[in-house]
């Protein structure tokens, strides 16, 4: 099959091809627009479209007729939009233990299916799982990728890099967001496919994910107020307090809790759970998620603002940045076989992001936007929290960092803490 021309590319490229080694079929799966189906057609022999609605028709009947006939072709067979006909997964499952073959199959899919009661199996060992998020800005290629997160974990010495993002550039990163197509336009017609992502969510997909039509105003109000409390830890009773003191409406919490969980069916909200470490002394570790949408842009669009309103307001832009920050570390945490978490305890002390690998390694992050004094606060909340590790029971951090919106260069501090420009950053 033809590949996309000028196609970027992207850390799932390496997990795909390792996943399709070891399990019969592949799910790929996060929001929309984000290059799920792009990235499985590098792979692809062959493809079921189910996001083309003649091509659904015909499966639709073909389900009543042939039903084998929609699994035939070239493997692997990508089947896009799989969550279209749901029967489809026990169909791949069982088509998969009958070849006895790895790599047959990629799905791909950008919400959960609507009706989960025709999936009669789990698909374990059958399936593996692939998560795809917007572009970081190593895979758009803003990031020179000098400093490597894998290279920090194997305490490899990283030499000063240099780094050439500035404030304007951040600012408009931020609002462009990681979605592919964006990355090949500039200036407004790059944040064009930004306002247009949100305006689907609240216009179109909430509506979609299990056919209920609910509120566009109230999805809006509601990613309104999420996008207010981005990095934050809080309850949605308070989301709802925050709608009704903002935009002098008032939510049910039962409406928001079910509003909710559609936008993390359809892979728009991607909270970060806590992380509970080994620690000396026996204070109390807050275990809720701190709220974050899968790309800043989205918050950017719910609150109606532009690179400049974010140069006006830093504070707002620091809440944002650590958005696109997480989004970034996220996907190097995939390449590394690791998760991010937030740390957050009882006496205040809190660190933005921690990648806790699979092997039992982490590093401690700190999210800054810049600038010494928030640097020297960066650091020495991470070194009071790497102090109050028990290191008896756990290992020590493989690294601390203070990663930072801007920065002349990437360089270690004294005291052992890096100092990394996100312009710097890679797997």
């Amino acid at each position: 099959m033809a590949k996309q021309k000028n196609y970027k590319t992207r850390v799932a490229d390496q997990l795909l091809e390792r996943r399709l080694q070891s399990k019969g079929a592949i799910l790929i799966e996060g929001p929309k627009w984000c290059g799920k189906t792009t990235t499985a057609l590098q792979f692809a022999k062959s493809v079921l479209n189910l996001g083309d609605s003649t091509a659904l028709s015909n499966a639709q009947i073909a389900l009543q007729v042939d039903p084998q006939r929609l699994l035939q072709g070239e493997t692997p067979k990508l089947i896009d939009e799989w969550q279209t006909m749901p029967s489809l997964w026990d169909m791949v499952r069982s088509e998969v233990d009958n070849r006895q073959s790895f790599g047959q199959f990629i799905l791909t899919g950008s919400s959960v299916p609507a009706d989960q009661s025709l999936i009669h199996h789990s698909g374990t060992g059958r399936f593996g799982r692939v998560t795809m998020r917007p572009m970081s800005l190593w895979e758009s290629g803003e990031s020179t990728g000098a400093v490597s997160l894998e290279e920090l974990f194997n305490g490899i010495s990283v030499p000063p890099q240099n780094c050439q993002l500035d404030l304007s550039e951040i600012a408009f990163l931020i609002c462009r967001g990681g979605w592919p197509q964006s990355t090949f336009l500039s200036g407004e017609l790059a944040m064009d496919e930004a306002r247009d992502y949100f305006e689907a969510i609240y216009k179109n997909d909430i509506h979609r994910v299990d056919h209920v039509r609910r509120s566009s105003e109230r999805t809006r109000l509601l990613l309104r107020a999420y996008a207010r409390n981005q990095g934050c830890s809080i309850s949605l009773n308070k989301l709802n307090q925050d709608i009704k003191s903002n935009d002098n409406m008032s939510i049910s919490y039962e409406t928001i809790s079910d509003y909710v969980d559609c936008l993390k069916k359809l892979f728009v909200i991607e909270d970060m759970p806590a992380w509970n470490p080994n620690l000396r002394s026996r204070t109390a570790i807050q275990m809720s998620d701190t709220r974050y949408f899968v790309d800043p842009s989205i918050a950017v669009g719910a609150l109606s603002i532009g690179p400049q309103d974010l140069i006006n307001d830093l504070a707002t832009m620091g809440f944002l940045f650590e958005t696109m920050a997480v989004r970034d570390l996220r996907v190097y945490a995939d390449a590394l076989s690791g998760n991010v978490f937030h740390f957050r305890n009882a006496s205040g002390l809190e660190c933005d992001a921690v990648i806790h690998r699979r092997n039992g390694d982490y590093g401690l992050i700190e999210i800054k936007l810049g600038g010494n004094d928030l640097i020297e606060k960066g650091a020495k909340t991470l070194l009071d929290l790497a102090a109050k590790i028990n290191t008896q029971k756990m290992s020590a951090p493989s690294f601390l960092m203070v990663l930072t919106a801007i920065g002349d260069y990437s360089y270690q501090r004294k005291d052992g803490v890096w100092v990394v420009p996100i312009g710097c950053l890679k797997p």
